[in-house]
């Protein structure tokens, strides 16, 4: 017991007792980070500038690709993170002693956790502060753009630490925002989406952009960015299942509770994300509009499809709708370094990365969703798999703590992460080509992630496991 760290020993599990519904917890909280207006306006584009997005193959595979990745969210990336926090009733830091040992447990995964809300915190304060430019005239960069985007963050920040409970009494009615707007650009394009056209799509395509290819198959290309896309916003969230399992009743409240929070919502979302940009051809061809043939990001073309006043007034609501879950970041942010450096005081720790988060901001970097995601999905793709795997070697049941620096773990994680951010290295930051293309790269880091820690394990590449003074029962 010597060995295990105070955030260890002190950890309590949740009493059943005090566990509640999972449709208005586990369900209403995913519900709300899929219906983040983030998530489906880049849905078409899969985050990426690519010659006709996810729609370059046609609304069907599209369709499939997206049904496809939100069900691989589920069972892949929550469901064992999900059940791993039902049966101990434990936070992710401490659970995730298992896999990567009760010292390496102080950097990942809930220091890494934490670390990268400023990440998720930059990406709300750039696409928030770009809704609420966009109706003065001010587009991506300008200085309107990036002064409201730094006053989000540091806004956010405060609320987070501050007046948290403020936000919470308001934060549950907020998806009720994109539910309705989506409804309006449904009914708006639905009527024309039959007259969608692939050839039209590609001709208007710039002309400096390829499709998507994979292997040189365009319809595995398409397969490959929505799921990439889909998996890489939401792994950091399936990790997190640990503390909504934490919450539920049994394993029936852990499934309806990933059912209905992340595949209904990622699915009904992303389709009419994409019936609005399929929709929205034939209504600038009859315009007279071609420009907005070529664009595929959503409150781009709320000018087209809802008027300027209309469109505005949407983008202001939508940006609104994202303040909770912007200082709901930080909340994160500051409990995860708060369990790993107790001593640092949260308004530093968090000052440091909001300015990390403001740097992102200014940069650009913010605004290249797919390349942000990729990150996350390369940073939490192995560690979901090597849970996965460390669950299921244990006989669908949590090992306990381990000694020091899991070996398995973490060997996984680092072959796991160089795989799943190879390509955005190579290209993006080396600026050299891609000798050999990698699929899907977070699903490919959860695989590498599944199997190494498998492999090491049945090796001996363990740490041993520690007793834990609490009783923990697993029998949910």
């Amino acid at each position: 017991m010597s060995q295990l760290p105070d955030y260890v020993v002190s950890a309590k599990p949740n009493p059943q007792e005090s566990r509640a519904g999972w449709l208005t917890t586990t369900a209403a909280t995913y519900a709300g980070v899929m219906l983040w207006f983030v998530f489906w306006q880049d849905v078409p584009n899969g985050g990426q500038s690519v010659a006709g997005g996810t729609l370059s193959q046609g609304l069907g595979l599209a369709i499939g690709s997206l049904v496809l990745a939100a069900f691989l969210c589920h069972f892949l990336f929550y469901l064992a993170p999900g059940l791993l926090g039902l049966k101990t009733g434990l936070p992710l830091a401490v659970v995730g002693t298992s896999t990567y040992g009760v010292v390496g447990g102080y950097l990942m995964p809930g220091l890494l956790m934490g670390l990268l809300q400023f990440g998720w915190l930059s990406v709300n304060a750039f696409f928030s502060g770009l809704l609420l430019a966009a109706p003065f005239g001010q587009g991506m960069g300008s200085p309107l753009h990036l002064g409201l985007g730094t006053l989000w963050a540091l806004i956010a920040m405060f609320m987070g630490l501050k007046g948290i409970q403020y936000v919470g009494k308001v934060a549950s009615f907020m998806p009720i925002i994109p539910i309705a707007i989506l409804l309006l650009l449904l009914t708006k394009t639905i009527g024309t989406v039959g007259a969608f056209s692939v050839d039209e799509l590609m001709k208007a395509a710039p002309k400096d952009v390829d499709p998507v290819t994979l292997f040189g198959n365009g319809q595995l290309g398409v397969l490959s960015l929505m799921c990439a896309y889909v998996i890489g916003f939401f792994a950091t969230a399936g990790a997190a299942g640990v503390g909504f399992g934490s919450g539920n009743k049994n394993q029936t409240a852990v499934q309806f509770g990933g059912l209905v929070g992340i595949v209904l919502p990622t699915v009904v979302s992303g389709i009419i994300a994409l019936i609005v940009v399929a929709g929205a051809q034939k209504l600038a061809l009859d315009a007279g509009k071609p420009e907005f043939l070529s664009v595929y990001q959503i409150p781009g073309l709320f000018d087209l499809i809802l008027g300027k006043e209309l469109g505005s007034i949407c983008m202001f609501l939508l940006a609104i709708a994202a303040f909770p879950s912007a200082c709901f970041c930080t909340l994160i942010a500051a409990d995860c370094i708060k369990t790993s450096f107790p001593k640092i005081n949260p308004w530093v720790s968090c000052g440091v990365g909001v300015a990390a988060a403001i740097a992102l901001v200014i940069s650009g970097l913010a605004g290249k969703a797919g390349d942000v995601f990729t990150v996350i999905g390369a940073s939490f793709g192995p560690i979901c798999g090597a849970m996965a795997a460390d669950y299921i070697l244990s006989g669908f049941k949590w090992a306990g703590p381990r000694a020091g620096f899991n070996p398995a773990g973490w060997l996984s994680w680092l072959v796991g992460f160089a795989v799943g951010g190879a390509t955005l290295v190579i290209t993006k930051f080396c600026g050299q080509t891609m000798p050999f293309e990698i699929p899907c790269p977070p699903l490919s880091a959860f695989i590498v992630g599944f199997v190494l820690y498998t492999v090491f394990a049945q090796i001996g590449l363990q740490s041993k496991s520690l007793d834990l003074p609490q009783r923990i029962d697993q029998n949910n």
